[in-house]
C-alpha cells in the first residue's frame, strides 16, 4: 500500500513538473515571438493544476508532520485561492468561437481600448494578427457562416455597427491569393434575395431593396469573404461555401454556393444562393 501510495505521489508530480514547464514555455513563446495562451485564463487554470499536484506529492511522498502538513496546505491553498480570484477577475474580455467541425477557433481580445484577433497555433496558443479598425462598445455576436468562415457583428463606441471575418482556408487555387468579388462575377439567387457582381461592383437585392457597392466599398478578409459597408458600416457578408468551386484558369466560380449575410445584432438567416 505504501509503494502504491508513493507511486501515485511520484505521478502527481511529475504531471506538477509538466505543468510547470508549459508555464516556463509559455513566458518564453510570449516575450520572443508574441505568443499567448488561446484563452488568457489558461494561465491560471495551469497555476491551480501545478498548485493542486504539488500539494498531493507532497502529502504522499514527504514524511511531513502534523504542523507541517497545515503549514504547506495552507501555502499551497492559498495559492490556489489566489489564482482562482485571478481566473474569475481577468481583465481582458475574450470572445472565443469553435468551429462547428471542430477544426477551427476564433479569437478576439478585447482591452478596452481595442480589439485584437488572434490566429491559433497547436490549439493552445495564439497570435495576434490584427487590429479590429473600431473599438467595440460589448455588443456583439458571432456566427460561422461555413466551417472555414466566422463573422463577428458588433457595435462600436458610436453604436455603429460592424462585421469582422476570420477566415481559415481557400476554394481551391492552391493557397494563392484571389479576389471573391472576381470570384462571384455574375448573378447569384436564393429565395427573396439575389447578388450581382460586376464591372461596378456588387448589387444585392433583398426583399425588394436595392443597393450597389462599389470596389472601394467592399472589404475582402482572406480569400473566402467580402464585407460590404456604406457610411462607414457593414452591410452585408458574402462568403465562399464550403462547396463552391472556382476554374482555375479564370478564378471565377463555377459550381457551389455562396452566403450573404446581414449586418444586424438581431436575428438574421444566413441565405444561400446559387449560381
Amino acid at each position: 500500500m505504501n509503494s502504491r501510495k508513493k507511486a501515485i505521489g511520484w505521478i502527481f508530480f511529475v504531471a506538477a513538473i509538466g505543468f510547470f514547464l508549459l508555464q516556463m514555455n509559455y513566458f518564453f513563446l510570449q516575450s520572443k515571438l508574441l505568443i499567448e495562451y488561446s484563452d488568457n485564463r489558461l494561465f491560471y487554470v495551469i497555476n491551480i493544476f501545478v498548485g493542486i499536484f504539488i500539494s498531493l506529492s507532497f502529502w504522499m511522498l514527504l514524511p511531513i508532520k502534523k504542523k507541517g502538513r497545515i503549514l504547506s496546505s495552507s501555502v499551497f491553498l492559498l495559492f490556489i485561492i489566489f489564482n482562482g480570484i485571478l481566473l474569475f477577475k481577468h481583465p481582458i474580455n475574450q470572445f472565443i468561437r469553435v468551429s462547428p467541425d471542430f477544426k477551427h477557433v476564433f479569437i478576439i481580445k478585447d482591452n478596452r481600448e481595442e480589439a485584437h484577433y488572434y490566429r491559433t497555433y497547436y490549439g493552445i496558443f495564439a497570435r495576434q494578427k490584427d487590429t479590429l479598425p473600431y473599438p467595440m462598445n460589448g455588443e456583439y455576436k458571432i456566427d460561422w457562416l461555413t466551417n472555414d468562415v466566422a463573422a463577428m457583428t458588433y457595435k462600436a463606441k458610436d453604436n455603429s455597427i460592424h462585421q469582422y471575418v476570420g477566415t481559415y482556408g481557400d476554394r481551391g487555387r492552391g493557397g494563392s491569393y484571389y479576389y471573391v468579388g472576381s470570384a462571384i462575377y455574375g448573378e447569384w439567387k436564393g429565395g427573396n434575395s439575389k447578388i450581382s457582381s460586376h464591372t461596378d461592383g456588387i448589387t444585392v437585392e433583398h426583399e425588394g431593396n436595392s443597393a450597389t457597392f462599389t470596389w472601394d466599398q467592399v472589404i475582402q478578409f482572406g480569400t473566402l469573404a467580402v464585407v460590404l459597408v456604406e457610411n462607414n458600416e457593414a452591410k452585408w457578408t458574402v462568403a465562399l461555401n464550403d462547396d463552391f468551386k472556382m476554374d482555375p484558369s479564370t478564378g471565377i466560380g463555377v459550381t457551389g454556393t455562396i452566403s450573404l449575410y446581414k449586418a444586424s445584432m438581431g436575428d438574421v438567416e444566413i441565405i444561400t444562393l446559387q449560381r
